[in-house]
């Protein structure tokens, strides 16, 4: 089923963990695999279950990767480059806070922390190439989001030129994923300059609608912002290269609405939550991929205040392969068709 949504599959990062299985890939995968799951998107900045740079210089140690999680019969999905990525643009509100991505040799310096990420990204593509993979996911980064809510007044210009000098860090990183024949699926969320369709549309035009520029469609995110998940899919599904399987749920009330990120996750209008315990609909979004024709992998992402990660997980892998849609071959008014006939169809005309 080659046109069909691949899956289930299970992001670690959220998972790894000190304590065994959650500290080796071996471990973790297995424990993955054990849950159902047929793929694992691995992040990249974790020495305990990858190390980057080798997987770029190499393709031996990819494919002792590979083996690992083939012998759980397990496929790796994408790789991640997710903090990395995020670090290519940081606007100076956020520099403390950010450097907790980044290493010890480059915390407090801007600029070496841009370019150790930027060096980072560029790994990434290099060692999707050497697995054998076409997708890459991270973020854009941001320059303008503190600027989100106009006031006070924005400057002429602002964006213009915050999207301009976003799309000229990221250009040659694209250019490279190219020569690697990778496409980078940025996550739309909110925090990055590129957080919703409108916004994502500025990015693409600024990079002169760059081919290797993807989108990592997310619908928790969408949920948050009231923004209809179901009509971006319509929208953009030609750009859509990876999926993030996530739920959330909007309950505002009379104290607290889209912007209710003052309060902990518990007590906020907006909260991810574990798959199936949201208000996303997945019944829609699973039909809408598959009838453009997506066919790479549903990843599950675990993100919720309430419940444990490991029930999570244990509840994901099935809601996910019961969303999947094994799609049809024939069309099902077929038993009253007939031949089809020139003659005769004219003759229903009257012609």
């Amino acid at each position: 089923m080659s046109n069909a949504i691949k899956g289930p599959a299970i992001f670690l990062a959220q998972f790894l963990g000190d304590e065994a299985p959650f500290n080796t890939l071996s471990g973790i995968v297995e424990w993955a695999a054990g849950l159902g799951y047929k793929g694992v998107q691995i992040p990249t900045w974790d020495k305990r279950v990858f190390d980057l740079e080798k997987a770029a210089q190499g393709k031996e140690y990819c494919d002792e990767i590979a083996a690992t999680c083939a012998q759980f019969g397990v496929t790796i999905t994408e790789l991640s480059v997710h903090l990395q990525s995020q670090l290519v643009a940081v606007h100076p509100a956020y520099d403390d806070a950010f450097d907790a991505f980044a290493p010890e040799a480059v915390k407090g310096n801007p600029a070496e922390r841009q370019k150790w990420a930027v060096d980072q990204v560029l790994m990434g593509a290099q060692a999707s190439r050497n697995l054998g993979l076409k997708t890459a996911v991270g973020f854009t980064g941001s320059l303008a989001f503190p600027y989100l809510y106009p006031w006070p007044q924005r400057q002429d210009g602002l964006i213009d030129e915050a999207f301009a000098e976003l799309a000229r860090r990221w250009k040659p990183i694209l250019d490279a994923y190219d020569a690697a024949d990778v496409d980078l699926c940025f996550e739309i969320h909110p925090g990055e300059d590129v957080f919703d369709g409108a916004t994502f549309e500025l990015f693409l035009e600024a990079l002169d609608g760059h081919p290797r520029c993807k989108i990592t469609y997310d619908p928790s995110h969408f949920l948050l912002q009231q923004l209809d998940y179901l009509a971006f899919i319509d929208i953009y599904h030609d750009r859509i290269g990876a999926f993030h399987v996530k739920d959330a749920e909007f309950n505002p009330s009379g104290r607290q609405g889209v912007y209710s990120g003052y309060a902990g996750w518990t007590n906020r209008a907006g909260r991810f939550r574990s798959l199936g315990d949201g208000q996303v609909d997945f019944k829609g979004i699973f039909s809408k991929l598959t009838q453009y024709g997506y066919n790479s992998w549903a990843v599950l992402e675990w993100e919720c205040c309430l419940k444990h990660p490991e029930q999570g997980a244990a509840e994901g892998a099935p809601f996910i392969a019961s969303h999947i849609i094994r799609t049809t071959d024939k069309a099902f008014d077929d038993f009253a068709g007939g031949q089809s006939d020139r003659a005769v169809l004219r003759k229903m005309m009257g012609i």
